[in-house]
């Protein structure tokens, strides 16, 4: 459909003020992390990298950096796991209750954060009698982790078809074999777009974390909020809060460009 020079020029107007809305507030995140001022006010009366080198040298936000890390890093692994097992048996085997299966796998990641982080707290604490701690946050996020990998491998299993594991079978390979010579190769790069994903979105969660830490758990969002609004601890914030859109960004990056290469060679 061609659409007239009115509504390309209203489009992308309204598509450039869209961008302005979300972006712009990051802009001044960042030009805040350099600001001379301790109550963040704008314009900057001045520029300076104290704030950058405070920032890491502060032992708190250290750990929180720390933990966040190995939340992530282990969600992610669980995930890939999880993920993989489950986009095999949905895509391979045809049973009762697939659909809805698959739809319980997804739903996670549909559902508001807030009212996942209820439903696991009380399942934690009232349920299963468990203290909160670093594992409850590392089992509440692999539960959203998992749906990226799924997405992402069950897309690749159904593209893949069947003929090259039905050719390596009635050659004679086992069903290990297959996987992992025929499989797996095929399935790397969607395995590591939908681990760079899910570290995303573990590394910067917080509704759910809140609801699932306990008292001595500090990720690095949790971090941020707590000491957001303390006194001389504003522009350290704004820092911390840069470096985590990096981190953030560069997994999402490499997960669009790994997914983009993948579809220009085929």
């Amino acid at each position: 459909m061609r659409l007239s020079r009115g509504a390309r020029l209203t489009l992308a107007a309204l598509t450039g003020v869209i961008l302005v809305a979300v972006y712009l507030p990051l802009v001044v995140v960042l030009l805040n992390s350099f600001s001379t001022s301790t109550s963040l006010s704008w314009p900057p009366p001045g520029f300076t990298l104290e704030w950058w080198a405070r920032a890491f040298q502060s032992q708190g936000a250290l750990n929180a950096i720390g933990t966040s890390v190995l939340v992530a890093v282990i969600s992610t692994v669980i995930a890939l796991v999880l993920g993989t097992l489950i986009s095999l048996a949905l895509q391979r085997f045809a049973f009762f209750g697939r659909d809805a299966v698959s739809l319980l796998v997804i739903l996670p990641i549909a559902l508001p954060g807030i009212i996942t982080g209820i439903a696991l707290n009380n399942f934690f604490r009232t349920i299963m009698g468990v203290p909160l701690s670093i594992w409850t946050v590392v089992i509440a996020h692999a539960t959203f982790c998992i749906v990226t990998v799924f997405n992402n491998v069950i897309a690749r299993l159904r593209r893949m078809g069947l003929n090259l594991e039905e050719a390596s079978a009635d050659l004679g390979a086992g069903v290990w074999t297959t996987f992992r010579l025929v499989t797996f190769p095929q399935l790397r790069s969607a395995l590591l777009a939908g681990g760079l994903l899910a570290f995303a979105l573990s590394f910067d969660e917080i509704i759910v974390t809140t609801f699932t830490a306990g008292s001595g758990v500090t990720t690095l969002p949790i971090f941020i909020l707590n000491n957001m609004f303390r006194p001389n601890q504003a522009p350290i914030v704004a820092v911390i809060a840069v470096v985590l859109v990096i981190v953030s960004i560069v997994p999402i990056y490499l997960a669009q460009r790994l997914s983009g290469s993948e579809q220009t060679r085929r």
